[in-house]
């Protein structure tokens, strides 16, 4: 659960850094609104090709999705 919430925090920083609300940024990619919600929220998990369209969508590589100290 912790490391869920620590990616839903990272990707919310990296969205905001990128100056996107969450509606814009599913616009950029193959993710609904509401996931993007869910997954901010530490509500939903996701699934790599989830990763990927985020990845994308924030113009990003999903290895910087990743880039955070889970310990």
């Amino acid at each position: 659960k912790i490391r869920l919430q620590k990616f839903a925090g990272h990707l919310a920083k990296l969205r905001e850094e990128k100056g996107l609300s969450q509606r814009a940024l599913s616009s950029r990619c193959q993710v609904d609104f509401g996931k993007i919600s869910k997954i901010e929220n530490g509500k939903a998990n996701l699934v790599v090709t989830t990763l990927i369209e985020l990845a994308d969508g924030l113009g990003v590589h999903p290895r910087e999705l990743l880039n955070i100290d889970f310990d």
